[in-house]
């Protein structure tokens, strides 16, 4: 026969246990970063000695795995639609979509997978990191390393979406960097004069973790 004692012992382990199931269950969230109100944006920008070219993408989705108590922990991976690439010349626009330049027909995504985060550390609200992955541009993988901003954004869902009544949390994450076009087989050592070697990006995008 148990006595009083061990049943208050197996009682107070049993409330442990389903404590850390909980807190475990709720550490990580998965993001979904496929905006309904298309607000998510990739910038891009290549300065050229003879031209200057900018564009932005909107068709961005991908999920995002965070744990706010442990940013470490970080993995997922981010899809651009490339038909979605835009850019402020009509004509100018069909040549980026073009076999000649990213074949956005035979290569209808740009893919960043993350696989590891290093240099953690967190400023206010925000945390900084390294992360690093594979980026597939033009159907070429290469490993990349890029300085990105999350920020967790508690209860926020519902006022993104203008809507109070939806409930969830968001992570917002921001990056600059750099890739080179010859890397990635973007008409290498051609028309250096008028599409730079180098493009630069900026990304702003905010992901969503719903709650019923």
């Amino acid at each position: 026969m148990k006595t009083a004692s061990s049943l208050r012992s197996a009682l107070q382990f049993a409330v442990a246990l389903s404590a850390t199931a909980l807190v475990s269950q709720a550490a990580s969230q998965s993001f979904d970063f496929k905006d309904p109100k298309g607000v998510n944006n990739v910038q891009f920008k290549l300065d050229a000695p003879l031209e200057s070219i900018t564009g932005a993408a909107t068709g961005i989705s991908g999920n995002v795995s965070f744990d706010a108590a442990n940013p470490s922990a970080i993995s997922g991976r981010i899809v651009l639609d490339t038909a979605s690439l835009t850019v402020g010349n009509p004509v100018m626009g069909d040549h980026l979509k073009s076999a000649n330049w990213l074949d956005v027909a035979k290569y209808p995504a740009i893919i960043f997978e993350a696989a590891s985060v290093a240099n953690v550390r967190t400023q206010g609200v925000q945390v900084l990191a390294d992360v690093s992955g594979k980026l597939t541009v033009k159907g070429v993988t290469k490993d990349v390393t890029v300085p990105v901003t999350f920020t967790y954004l508690a209860d926020k869902l519902g006022a993104r979406l203008g809507d109070d009544k939806v409930k969830g949390d968001l992570l917002v994450l921001r990056a600059t960097f750099a890739i080179n076009r010859n890397e990635y087989d973007i008409q290498p050592g051609q028309y250096a004069d008028k599409v730079s070697d180098t493009i630069n990006l900026s990304l702003s995008i905010a992901g969503a973790a719903p709650r019923s």
